[in-house]
């Protein structure tokens, strides 16, 4: 079987460590490589925006101990700024992940996100959202 890049959205929300515990226990595999992708918004000052980030790796650094179950599965952790839809979409298309998992909470991004224009089928679950990047056709 292929390896698959799977990207997990970091939020302060039960509803994606409950997506990221299902993926853990119902999708991911050994040998997959995972990245937590946590988004701060944009900040003018410089020690906003660095405790904005501190805070953000801290969150990941949590959501890492939840994947410490996956035998040899890579997992790292991206912290960055910008408008949450946006940067998401364009973190995952850097770097070429094969699924996105996302909480779906009361205050998620995905509400204010238009469908995506990207390869991605969509499938929503009580505690998430997935989407999964199709074959390309030759």
């Amino acid at each position: 079987m292929e390896s698959q890049r799977v990207v997990v959205v970091v939020e302060d929300a039960a509803a994606a460590r409950a997506a990221l515990q299902w993926a853990v226990g119902n999708f991911i595999r050994g040998g997959d490589s995972i990245t937590l992708l946590h988004v701060c918004p944009p900040a003018r000052s410089r020690r906003k925006r660095r405790r904005l980030r501190l805070g953000g790796f801290q969150l990941a650094l949590a959501f890492k101990d939840l994947c410490n179950g996956i035998a040899e599965a890579k997992v790292e952790i991206v912290v960055t700024e910008g408008e949450l839809g946006e940067t998401v979409v364009a973190t995952v298309n850097q770097l070429g992940a094969t699924t996105l998992v996302v909480g779906l909470h009361d205050k998620s991004f995905l509400y204010s996100v238009p469908p995506p224009k990207i390869p991605f089928p969509m499938f929503t679950l009580p505690l998430g959202v997935i989407w999964r990047r199709s074959k390309r056709r030759k």
